[in-house]
């Protein structure tokens, strides 16, 4: 398993065109089917963001209910429902399309996840981190 990098530990170049650097999550192959992962790009201690492959496409989200503004996961990369057809809050039961994070069932039905833009870089998922600031206090950069 790799560890969460910042893009120029794991040799990956910010795009210039970026306003802000660019976070190294993983590379993209070790994202499997029906898989989800939780990273911490920010290094606040928990993992407040996740990123999935559903049927050969890649999602990024932040890990947070519309809800209540909780953590998704009950435990670490445990995202998905048992048959891996939706992401679920563990926390209130909602549960969200992984193609769009809309909620389906539960107190936030027709709420959104929060989705972030990715790319791939040198074969890494890689996020601009300046797209986590929009999302508050939770995912605001503080330097490291």
């Amino acid at each position: 398993m790799v560890s969460e990098r910042s893009a120029a530990q794991a040799g990956v170049s910010a795009d210039p065109s970026m306003s802000h650097a660019a976070i190294a999550l993983c590379r993209l192959d070790e994202l499997l089917e029906g898989q989800a992962r939780g990273f911490d790009p920010l290094g606040a201690g928990k993992d407040s963001v996740f990123a999935l492959r559903h049927h050969g496409e890649v999602r990024v989200y932040r890990n947070s209910c519309p809800h209540l503004d909780v953590s998704l996961e009950y435990r670490k990369d445990r995202f998905l429902s048992a048959d891996g057809s939706q992401i679920v809050c563990y926390a209130h039961g909602a549960r969200f399309l992984p193609d769009s994070g809309l909620c389906v069932y539960g107190p936030c039905l027709g709420e959104r996840l929060g989705a972030l833009q990715w790319k791939v870089e040198a074969d890494w998922l890689v996020l601009e981190a300046g797209q986590l600031e929009a999302f508050g206090p939770s995912l605001t950069y503080r330097g490291f």
